[in-house]
């Protein structure tokens, strides 16, 4: 008899693309519209994206009109002032209608192309709510948060620790059942925060 292997369905996640962030570090330019290799970021991360996911929906602030080209529904912050990476998964989970939530930043392009497959196992693994990718980096496992699924009943939890004012992603997920996947590619999760590090990624 084979082993039946759980896996979520990936039309039941909804993908998140990240791209409401100031750009402080690259200037303050909209990060996602940034040109890598003849194309935005946000669309290098869309392609990898999609085959993975069913629904994809973009989170930005800024030149909405420009993300909206790309063909998804893009939602900005529910809140103000651009408070962080939490705002645009809230903005992603209002607008979520499926059981997961995949979110992913905009600024990393070569992320891997079984990131849902393997997150999702990880959840079901553990029973958790949240499944994280982490990567190893000179033998010491180095979270990387914004690579997330989520249960989308989480959304709200994540309102109320919102609302009191936090802003940090550890702070709240260490209030939920956490789950890690361990990638072994630490090269795939790079990101381009400054102009210099989006021209070695080229």
């Amino acid at each position: 008899m084979t082993e039946m292997i759980t896996r979520i369905d990936p039309l039941d996640i909804t993908g998140l693309i990240l791209c409401g962030g100031r750009g402080t570090r690259m200037g303050g330019v909209d990060k996602g519209l940034q040109n890598h290799h003849g194309m935005p970021l946000a669309l290098h991360a869309l392609m990898r994206l999609q085959p993975q996911v069913g629904p994809v929906i973009i989170n930005a602030n800024r030149n909405l009109s420009a993300y909206e080209s790309m063909g998804v529904p893009v939602w900005p912050d529910p809140l103000a002032d651009y408070p962080g990476p939490l705002a645009g998964w809230l903005a992603g989970l209002e607008h979520c209608e499926t059981p997961y939530l995949l979110t992913v930043p905009c600024d990393s392009p070569n992320f891997p192309l079984d990131l849902a497959a393997r997150l999702g196992a990880a959840l079901l693994d553990a029973d958790a709510d949240i499944a994280m990718a982490a990567t190893l980096e000179d033998g010491r496992q180095q979270l990387q948060p914004v690579f997330c699924l989520l249960k989308s009943g989480l959304i709200e939890s994540l309102a109320a620790y919102l609302d009191s004012g936090e802003r940090k992603i550890d702070r709240w997920t260490a209030q939920q059942r956490c789950a890690l996947a361990l990638f072994d590619d630490a090269a795939a999760f790079a990101n381009a925060n400054t102009l210099l590090e989006l021209q070695r990624l080229a």
